[in-house]
């Protein structure tokens, strides 16, 4: 199993991969990926760290009717992003909207019900941020969280061993059409990506991540999407718009975040 696969366990149980198309007409999917292709899988994380960043939408159901969804941009090579997250509970419930900004290790929340009564009551200025670590480990941790780390890991420093995606472990899944762009899609144990046949760019990446569906425990598919390639630079809340809500935990437990 790749290194990168290893990497983004549990908040990602997967890597992102794909390749180039076959021109061999009696091809047919499930066909294990020739060796051009595995190097451009092995090479995706790398290349797109290389692009610098891309605009972003991740969808993630969960429970019965459930989904949550971010869309923003993020930027690989600095390691941050910014998104809207709304949570729909497909149910009566209204939507929760938010603002989000991360990094691997923080994570900053904007349009909070709540948070300027909950500064009030803690005698804090008002601010328009509450910012808390990113929660890490296996159990417990928070759907937004579990995700801004998934979109984080699709950037590497370094491509991988072409050699991990030969031997019959990927496979060629033929080509579709996403956002108007023709794709070749490649997948193998728990994950699936897309890749631009035209520029070899990660278009789409699914995985399924345990305990997101409605049966406790279920696996839901999470499906990341990447457009507009390129240098992207986000000004993360500075100090003076954030509350810190580790060192106060009142505010934190009354916004709920």
């Amino acid at each position: 199993m790749p290194r990168r696969l290893l990497a983004i366990a549990l908040v990602l149980l997967a890597v992102l991969l794909t390749g180039c198309s076959d021109d061999s007409s009696d091809r047919q999917p499930g066909d294990p990926v020739t060796a051009e292709e595995a190097e451009v899988l092995a090479g995706l994380l790398a290349g797109n760290t290389e692009e610098g960043g891309a605009d972003v939408v991740v969808a993630a159901p969960f429970g019965e009717g459930g989904l949550l969804t971010l869309t923003g941009e993020v930027d690989l090579a600095g390691g941050a992003g910014r998104a809207r997250a709304v949570t729909d509970y497909g149910d009566d419930r209204p939507d929760d909207v938010r603002t989000v900004f991360f990094t691997p290790e923080q994570i900053w929340f904007g349009d909070v019900p709540g948070l300027p009564e909950a500064l009030a009551a803690a005698g804090l200025p008002d601010v328009p941020f509450v910012r808390r670590p990113v929660a890490t480990g296996t159990e417990a941790v928070p759907l937004t969280d579990v995700l801004v780390r998934l979109v984080l890991n699709l950037g590497a420093a370094e491509a991988d061993d072409a050699g991990a995606f030969t031997g019959g472990g990927t496979t060629w899944e033929g080509q579709r059409s996403i956002d108007g762009r023709l794709a070749s899609v490649y997948a193998s144990d728990g994950w699936s990506v897309a890749v631009d046949d035209s520029s070899g760019l990660l278009l789409q990446y699914v995985t399924g991540l345990p305990g997101l569906g409605a049966d406790a425990g279920a696996e839901a598919d999470v499906t990341v999407t990447l457009a507009d390639h390129g240098p992207r630079t986000i000004a993360l809340p500075e100090e003076g718009q954030t509350v810190d809500a580790v060192a106060h935990p009142e505010v934190a437990a009354a916004v709920g975040v």
